[in-house]
């Protein structure tokens, strides 16, 4: 006891704001249930497996650590199952789904010499017993963001909640024992804060939750605010605040205030219910998604090193199918395994761990090569009776490369494609353009467009990608006559496709060879503006690769765009084999004979793309009362994109001090999240920012004015001569022999690339393996003629 005491300084009370970790190690995957348990620091609340909590106490020098251990309880075999009162799985009252339970033990560890003291214990300091009660009482930092993440958007202040009004009518609320006023309900209850009255929440779609009489309140009085009692403590922000005009949980922030009115003292109160955001996590991420691939074939489970699933943590597939193929190449191997430990990377970690990428990195290859956490579970698959594996959760991974992102710090589905350039993206300036520790240069290649205009003279533009997109040519298809044999027994006999069988169906089987072929036939620019002419006239490009990566990423355009911009999914089979040969597209560069065109950009290209205003929304704008150039400078800023986004503009604006100045038609600064857009393309920097002030800010008219001006960035690269134009190794590209072999298919399932499910087939030791989140067997089927993203290795001579 005399060492705790004088190790106290060391103890730290967690505040309110503090992240406290207890459920998972920040090294590796370790957590409470592992047979070494979890130690949490008490100083920093960082949480540390058995096999790392000593690299803390070195790295740091903290040496009180809280110890948490899950043991199973054993439970009868002939336990009778639960009946359930609600629709749901793995909640309070929801469907048995005969998950163990376990029991948490807890003690206090004083490093380095690993000295336990038992907890709960009335001789520890009180500084101990008050600072682990507000450990075990928290919400834990895994949980937290998990459902911030679920919420998908900040929730906002309410627009009512700094003119509230509140009745004065002597209610005082008491701390527990709450009823609704209406009812006898007693739980999902909400507190009206204008007049204190306590009514039950809405009824759900199964009978569960209130009877409506908070809503109900609401429609007769009009009163706006209403806080849901159980969800009310210290952290005031973590309330459950909603808005019957806004229709949205919201921030108050007065609710201290709004509190106190009712006498309430929100510090020493508990949390006992759910939010809103924490009932529909709960509910979402037990639904089990890992039985709609390769369904009724007989996989075998495989375990081992390499062999380790990700548990999905909420319309995350698209993330895992992407991680398990990118840790299936010698870069990734190398860089975050074989040749970095956990102990490397904890050391040149900053303080908090959990907030670095390169050590989140990682974590997660150690915890999917390492075989650590890839072994079967006791418990069988109950849908297939196979021995599973439990998979590893990659939370702390997914919130710091996500951080910063709207869309990837969601828990909405994503495209797979668009996580895979933002990862890269992350990496390639993580690493400081250190082509030595950027894994993401593996997959790097360069592109070279090649425009020939009617003068005879030529010019060539150049850039870097990561990412092959092919167009599919239908009209390639190798079936036309089964096809057209279908289409007339379709129509013939009035059949839609979503009435029949997907045996009878017949798709388009597309050669992958037609659709590489397509990505480097000519291609007609209509319009294209010739320096040498000095006018508009018709020119051809065409497209090749200057290098050839050592990972080839194709990405098959499935999602195609009809009149009115309504997305479509092409119902197609790409017949890819396993070898492919893409020696004959590589470009030659400038050649013998060649001219190239003239420097320089069209000036009647430049002035025509000054942006101007749309008169239809400045007469709009001006109609309501607002001032002319103030409507002009919505207009021109707001990229004409319609009158409700000028008005908000004009409402944000109003007291700019340059908002009487006279519109500028100088080049003026432009967004740098669209810049990094065009940038993700593979345009440059200077030719990025020169086409975004060419066309008002917009992404694609700035696409179109790159392509429809490569002159642009001839500045930006030598080629004056076929022998004076960088080689792949100056530019630090990889590049090698034209010859692939195809290792990664990441599948998608559904009508858009947001929404659905994805799937990756690894080859793995001679055989194809599918992983499906958790789920891991050799695959039977690999679907190679359904990909939406194919990976290749090059085949070195």
């Amino acid at each position: 006891m005399e060492l705790l005491r004088s190790n106290l300084s060391r103890v730290q009370i967690p505040e309110p704001t503090h992240r406290i970790y207890k459920h998972e190690c920040c090294l590796s995957f370790d957590t409470p249930r592992s047979e070494g348990g979890l130690f949490v620091d008490m100083n920093s609340f960082l949480a540390f497996g058995k096999d790392y909590v000593s690299l803390n106490h070195e790295k740091t020098g903290n040496p009180v650590y809280l110890h948490i251990k899950e043991t199973p309880k054993s439970v009868p075999e002939d336990r009778p199952l639960k009946k359930p009162t609600l629709l749901a799985i793995g909640v309070d009252g929801g469907f048995d789904n005969n998950e163990t339970e376990y029991e948490e033990s807890y003690s206090i560890v004083i490093l380095p010499d690993f000295v336990s003291l038992p907890f709960p214990s009335v001789e520890l300091p009180e500084k101990v017993r008050i600072a682990v009660d507000t450990v075990l009482t928290a919400v834990g930092a895994e949980r937290r963001q998990q459902v911030a993440a679920w919420t998908a958007e900040d929730k906002k202040a309410s627009e009512h909640a700094l003119t509230l009004q509140q009745i004065k009518s002597g209610v005082v609320i008491p701390p527990s024992a709450w009823k609704c006023a209406k009812c006898d309900n007693k739980e999902n209850l909400w507190l009206n804060l204008t007049d204190g009255i306590i009514l039950c929440g809405r009824k759900n779609w199964d009978g569960t939750g209130g009877n409506n009489h908070a809503v109900e309140h609401y429609k007769e009085t009009g009163y706006p605010l209403a806080v849901k009692l159980g969800t009310i403590t210290a952290d005031l922000e973590a309330a459950d605040v909603y808005s019957y005009p806004e229709d949205d949980s919201v921030l108050d922030p007065l609710l201290a205030q709004h509190l106190a009115h009712f006498g309430i003292d929100f510090s020493s109160m508990q949390k006992t219910e759910m939010t809103t955001a924490e009932r529909e996590l709960d509910q979402n991420t037990n639904f089990d998604w890992n039985r709609i691939q390769e369904s009724g074939k007989e996989l075998v489970p495989v375990f081992g090193p390499g062999y380790t699933g990700l548990v999905n943590l909420g319309n995350s597939c698209y993330l895992a199918a992407t991680m398990q193929i990118l840790f299936s190449t010698h870069p990734f191997i190398s860089r975050y395994f074989s040749h970095q430990s956990l102990k490397l990377a904890f050391e040149m970690a900053p303080a908090d761990p959990t907030l670095d990428l390169n050590m989140q990195l990682t974590k997660l290859g150690h915890g999917l090569l390492s075989g650590k956490y890839s072994i079967p579970v006791t418990e069988k698959d109950a849908a297939t009776a196979d021995a599973r594996q439990e998979g590893i959760p990659p939370r702390m991974f997914k919130s710091v490369v996500a951080a910063g992102h709207g869309e990837f710090s969601s828990m909405r589905q994503q495209d797979a494609l668009d996580f895979f350039f933002h990862l890269l993206d992350k990496l390639e300036r993580g690493n400081n353009m250190r082509a030595d520790l950027d894994s993401s240069r593996s997959f790097k290649f360069g592109v070279e467009e090649k425009i020939i205009c009617s003068s005879g003279k030529v010019s060539y533009n150049k850039r870097e990608d990561c990412i092959l997109s092919l167009n599919i040519p239908l009209q390639e298809a190798t079936n036309k006559d089964e096809l057209e044999a279908f289409n007339n027994q379709k129509t013939g006999k009035g059949l839609e496709e979503n009435n029949m069988s997907t045996d009878e169906i017949v798709r388009p089987r597309v050669p992958l060879e037609a659709c590489l072929a397509t990505f480097a036939s000519p291609e007609q620019i209509h319009d294209y503006y010739s320096t040498a002419l000095k006018g508009k006239t018709t020119a051809i490009k065409t497209t090749g690769l200057t290098s050839f990566p050592d990972y080839l990423v194709l990405h098959m355009r499935k999602f195609v765009m009809e009149a009115g911009w309504v997305p479509k999914k092409l119902d197609v089979y790409i017949d890819v084999p396993d070898v492919i040969d893409i020696s004959h597209m590589r470009s030659k560069g400038l050649q013998p004979g060649e001219e190239l065109l003239p420097d320089g950009v069209a000036e009647e290209v430049m002035e025509t793309a000054q942006p101007v205003a749309n008169e239809e929304i400045v007469s709009q704008l001006v109609s309501m009362g607002f001032n002319q150039l103030h409507c002009q400078k919505a207009a021109i800023n707001t990229s004409n994109a319609g009158v409700e986004e000028a008005t908000n503009w004009l409402f944000s604006h109003m007291d700019d001090p340059d908002i009487d100045a006279p519109i500028s038609h100088q080049a003026s600064d432009v967004d740098q999240s669209s810049v990094d857009t065009l940038i993700s393309f593979g345009f440059a920097e200077e030719v990025a920012r020169k086409a975004l002030k060419a066309s008002g800010g917009d992404i694609e008219k700035a696409t179109d004015w790159i392509f429809n001006n490569p002159n642009a960035s001839v500045s930006d690269m030598d080629v004056s001569s076929s022998s004076s134009a960088q080689t792949p190794a100056q530019t630090g590209l990889p590049d090698g022999g034209g010859r692939y072999k195809l290792f990664g298919i990441v599948s998608h399932m559904g009508t858009s690339t947001h929404c659905g499910h994805y799937v990756a087939h690894i080859l793995k030791e001679g055989r194809w393996v599918i992983f499906n989140d958790s789920k891991v067997g050799i695959s039977t089927d690999p679907p190679k003629d359904m990909g939406y993203l194919y990976f290749f290795q090059r085949l070195d001579n």
